[in-house]
């Protein structure tokens, strides 16, 4: 079962890693208004913030323990969030996932791929 457990773990952070760097390509350069009003950006960055965040949510307590710095809880209320129905709220969770957690995700999780690769690996 402990293999499982790593070649599960090694594909889900390859889904958050991934998608974050889609996202950061995507809204590179854009302010919250461009990206708001951009049907097809907007409409791709809301689909790879919720791979990301089901991802996320499906990483192992072993990994979240290894990757304190990831913000975990706050992808799980993105999700959340990212569910809701068009609105100021749904906005202010994409905005803030694009601005904030994507950012800072990326950042760490490069880190951890450095300094901990074997980590990301799927082995059995």
């Amino acid at each position: 079962m402990s293999g499982a457990r790593t070649i599960e773990d090694g594909a889900r952070l390859s889904i958050v890693e991934q998608s974050v760097v889609v996202v950061m390509t995507l809204v590179e350069g854009l302010a919250r208004d461009d990206l708001l009003r951009s049907r097809l950006t907007r409409t791709e960055v809301h689909r790879q913030l919720v791979r990301l965040a089901g991802g996320a949510a499906g990483v192992s307590a072993r990994i979240r323990g290894a990757m304190p710095e990831i913000d975990w809880e706050g992808w799980q209320l993105t999700q959340v969030q990212l569910a809701l129905p068009p609105g100021l709220e749904l906005d202010d969770a994409l905005w803030f996932a694009c601005e904030s957690l994507a950012p800072a995700t990326l950042l760490w999780l490069r880190l951890h791929r450095q300094r901990q690769g074997t980590l990301f690996q799927m082995t059995i």
